[in-house]
């Protein structure tokens, strides 16, 4: 008798949590997960994100044409973090969420993490722009090291999930934009799913639909690339840019080392007659 009464207690309990957790699915099928307004309430919900990814790929307020990768921002996951870092909410963009990279979950909330934690009021610094900073040799190689991913907070696609919490983990290359509301910075948004411009490009978008941009505008921490002067401290390599200078100096390079390769099997005598 007592074991049933414990039991029982037991399973309202766990009956309450989810109530209060909130975690439910969509009519069209995306898979969300609810947060308490109390530490989200300054960054979009789980159905605003589900529906700012859906209309992403055409959204017209800031930037023309389309997102471009693999499958035009089609197939996204989504997640936003408060300024504390805790996860607020993650969703995706398609009726059936296992028709996203698995893998771009973690991607995507680690994303959002990375843009908040390094972002401030009056700095703000997309993933995007750490890339070149984050590389061998550069100022932050290695930072990857400071937060890692706590993989406790995954979930799989349409099951619940562990929110405000802190999943750390740091992403360096497109997809994480950070959120501001009034001036001030609220939280961070990540998006993942495609090539990295495209997840630049879709975050880039979601944030301009939830009307959190930043101060200097949509486009003030937006992705850049080499120019025909060379590379600066932000900007990602083209592939041009790299072939055009393996090229440019590749060729002086074997032009100078060939003969004097084809000298060193020569006879010195021989190689002398040819100088």
């Amino acid at each position: 008798m007592t074991r049933r009464i414990i039991l029982a207690f037991a399973g309202a309990c766990v009956l309450a949590l989810g109530s209060a957790v909130g975690s439910w699915t969509t009519p069209s099928g995306f898979g969300l997960q609810a947060a308490p307004a109390s530490k989200c309430g300054a960054v979009p919900g789980a159905a605003e994100l589900a529906a700012f990814l859906a209309a992403a790929p055409t959204w017209t307020g800031v930037g023309v044409g389309p997102v471009g990768g693999i499958f035009n921002g089609a197939r996204m996951w989504g997640a936003v973090v408060n300024r504390d870092g805790e996860l607020c909410a993650y969703a995706t963009n398609q009726a059936d969420p296992s028709q996203v990279w698995p893998g771009s979950q973690a991607i995507a909330k680690a994303k959002a993490y990375t843009a908040n934690a390094f972002s401030l009021d009056t700095f703000a610094l997309s993933t995007a722009r750490l890339y070149t900073f984050t590389q061998p040799g550069h100022s932050l190689w290695s930072l990857g090291q400071s937060n890692l991913f706590d993989t406790r907070f995954l979930a799989a696609p349409g099951a619940q999930g562990s929110i405000n919490q802190i999943t750390g983990g740091l992403i360096f290359f497109g997809g994480g934009v950070p959120l501001y509301s009034g001036g001030k910075i609220v939280g961070g948004l990540g998006v993942s799913g495609d090539t990295s411009c495209a997840d630049h490009e879709v975050a880039k978008r979601v944030r301009d639909q939830a009307g959190l941009n930043p101060a200097g505008g949509a486009t003030t921490d937006d992705i850049t690339y080499t120019v025909p002067d060379g590379f600066n401290r932000i900007n990602s390599p083209r592939l041009q840019t790299l072939r055009a200078a393996f090229f440019k100096y590749s060729v002086p390079v074997a032009n100078a080392f060939y003969p004097a390769f084809k000298a060193a099997k020569l006879d010195p005598i021989e190689a002398l007659r040819y100088e």
